[in-house]
């Protein structure tokens, strides 16, 4: 059996715990053992993205000491995922510190969820049962940053009753951007507005995507506009599975 740390991203942490939930009780189900390392904190994204690089040392030095010992690390966030990935050796080559930048280069691979699935479990059916017309939005991070292609639609594809349906213009950014909704706000709102239209021409129930941030500015403005369309992260959709006995077609969480 392998082991897993979960990143499980600040956003998860205060306003969305039930993605957590999902990935423990997906990778359990899949035979992965995964520890929650209790000392985990921000990655440092914010800071870095609003450029305040030497501020970010602490957080980078906690991080390589919370998931130390790791086989890998896996992140329900393209978003933090691709922080770590990417901007975690440029924050160590700044401080000036060779012993920060070997211990980054030396820290446990990262992989966004879908990217540890289908590349190292190898696994694409993951025994999840989803009755719903679902749409997949790729998220910016996910989809520029890290690569993920096609990864996460082939995932929900497998999901047994899940209909999958084309978002138009799919690829647009959502207009969230983290503190780029607060800063443009009347630009990230018309963005979002143009998103959250397309997810009503999909024709789907149910807006899925692989980070709560985007999901979030999403579906604000779909429950505003009353739409009935509610949003959900790819790990609780992944997770979710006939309950037992039901014959009725339910599914549930899988998480305990």
């Amino acid at each position: 059996m392998s082991g897993v740390g979960l990143m499980v991203t600040c956003m998860n942490d205060a306003l969305f715990p039930a993605t957590g939930r999902a990935v423990v009780a997906l990778l359990r189900r899949l035979g992965v053992r995964v520890d929650f390392p209790a000392a985990q904190t921000c990655c440092g994204q914010p800071m870095v993205n609003t450029g305040y690089l030497d501020e970010t040392v602490p957080l980078l030095r906690n991080h390589l000491d919370a998931f130390a010992g790791c086989d890998a690390v896996v992140v329900p966030s393209g978003s933090c995922a691709g922080s770590v990935r990417y901007q975690h050796r440029m924050v160590a080559e700044r401080s000036g510190d060779p012993a920060l930048v070997w211990a980054v280069d030396q820290a446990p691979p990262v992989y966004e969820l879908t990217e540890y699935l289908v590349d190292v479990l190898g696994v694409v059916d993951v025994g999840a049962y989803f009755p719903h017309r679902v749409t997949y939005h790729p998220t910016c991070h996910s989809l520029r940053m890290l690569g993920v292609g096609d990864r996460p639609v082939r995932l929900l594809e497998a999901v047994r009753g899940l209909k999958l349906l084309e978002l138009p213009s799919a690829a647009e950014c959502c207009g969230f951007g983290g503190t780029f909704a607060v800063k443009n706000a009347d630009t990230s709102v018309a963005m979002g507005s143009d998103k959250a239209r397309h997810v009503r021409e999909s024709g789907a129930d149910v807006l899925v995507a692989g980070d709560n941030s985007c999901l979030m500015h999403i579906g604000g403005l779909l429950s505003r506009e009353r739409s009935g369309i509610r949003v959900m992260h790819l790990a609780e959709t992944l997770a979710a599975t006939e309950t037992a006995g039901s014959g009725h077609g339910a599914e549930e969480a899988a998480v305990r």
